[in-house]
């Protein structure tokens, strides 16, 4: 996936709820055509600090819009409603 990606899902392997987000964003981006990009807590010390405990987490340009549950609705209208 591409680095040019507005969407980050923090996970862990094993994670359920990972999983479950993943398929959340499959059905987001095949809407939006957008891309997404994963990385792995267990991979880097600083993500798993910030995030370890309520994986998994979706990262919007870069902030925070949500953990444990993708909320698809908001998310499809947070990356078609232009930017002010």
């Amino acid at each position: 996936m591409s680095s040019d990606a507005r969407l980050t899902l923090i996970t862990r392997p094993g994670c359920h709820l990972c999983d479950d987000a993943k398929a959340a964003l499959g059905r987001v981006v095949a809407v939006t055509g957008d891309r997404w990009i994963e990385k792995d807590v267990t991979t880097d010390v600083e993500l798993e600090r910030e995030y370890g405990d309520r994986l998994p987490v979706v990262l919007l340009d870069g902030k925070e819009h949500g953990y444990w549950r993708v909320e698809e609705e908001r998310l499809l209208r947070d990356l078609t409603t232009p930017q002010l």
